[in-house]
């Protein structure tokens, strides 16, 4: 069945280029009015286009960092077309140096556009997306967060964030019909510039990573899932825990951790957890287990 978007109201931010600018036109091409949030100029110049293409989109200059200008946005949208369906946190920065150089300043900067900025609009449609019984939320999270890159302690901590945002807001979200998804891509942009070689920027497009995302804010989309996406390849991402060990009273010393290392790293039975209490339930029924009394 062909994925489509009529009547549905997305808000992208960072959209005047790269991914944000391939979402926003790729939603618009299945019907949805797509609304450019983005500090730069060019974002009235990719809605034009759009407009051009037979789309339906506008552009606003937005400072996601500033809540104030968020929740006026999305104060606008819902005065002017009465819901917001979709709601794209793609905005994001770079300030990379290692840690030992890396200046609490560029440390805040990066959390500021990426986590902050992603909860400032997050926060703003949550309500709407709860009174109407349905929303659709794609958070971005990267490779650098999920397995690290050097240089960048500010960014990654940034993007594994994503993850646990993600998954609360999943929980939360869950009876009113809204749906919580990470993007992981992994493109050529201008943030990722000089990172990458020609030949991986060659087949690394923005183009290639909308198909994910517009999976992942369908009728019909999943929701808490990671989805690795780059060069018209995807993959789902999983955070998993091992089955592990459980130590008697009499052995609880860190000599019996070391020992059982190898047990407690060993993947078979290794599974998903649904929630934080998880852990606490499955840790105490191994325990149970080794003390009947």
């Amino acid at each position: 069945m062909r994925i489509t978007f009529d009547n549905r109201i997305a808000i992208v931010t960072g959209a005047a280029r790269g991914l944000g600018r391939a979402y926003a036109f790729a939603l618009a091409g299945r019907g949805a009015h797509v609304v450019l949030a983005d500090l730069g100029t060019d974002a009235a110049i990719v809605a034009e286009e759009i407009r051009h293409a037979g789309g339906s989109a506008e552009a606003h200059p937005v400072d996601v960092t500033d809540f104030d200008q968020v929740m006026r946005l999305v104060a606008r949208v819902l005065d002017a077309r009465g819901r917001v369906d979709i709601a794209i946190c793609n905005a994001g920065n770079l300030r990379d140096r290692t840690f030992a150089k890396m200046t609490l300043e560029d440390f805040r900067a990066v959390i500021e556009v990426h986590l902050l900025g992603s909860v400032h609009l997050c926060k703003a449609v949550w309500p709407a997306m709860r009174e109407q019984g349905r929303g659709r939320i794609v958070l971005t999270t990267s490779s650098s967060g999920m397995y690290g890159i050097f240089g960048q302690a500010n960014y990654a901590a940034a993007k594994a964030a994503m993850l646990g945002l993600m998954n609360v807001l999943h929980l939360e979200g869950a009876r009113h019909d809204i749906r919580v998804n990470c993007i992981m891509p992994s493109a050529a942009t201008r943030m990722t510039e000089g990172l990458l070689g020609a030949d991986a920027a060659r087949l690394l497009t923005a183009d290639a990573v909308a198909p994910g995302v517009l999976f992942l804010v369908g009728d019909d989309a999943p929701s808490r899932v990671i989805l690795s996406a780059g060069a018209g390849s995807f993959a789902r991402v999983h955070v998993m825990e091992t089955e592990g060990i459980s130590l008697p009273p009499g052995d609880l010393t860190p000599e019996a951790v070391a020992a059982h290392f190898a047990a407690i790293s060993d993947t078979a039975g290794m599974r998903t957890l649904e929630d934080g209490f998880a852990q606490a339930r499955k840790l105490t029924a191994a325990a149970q287990r080794l003390r009947p009394d």
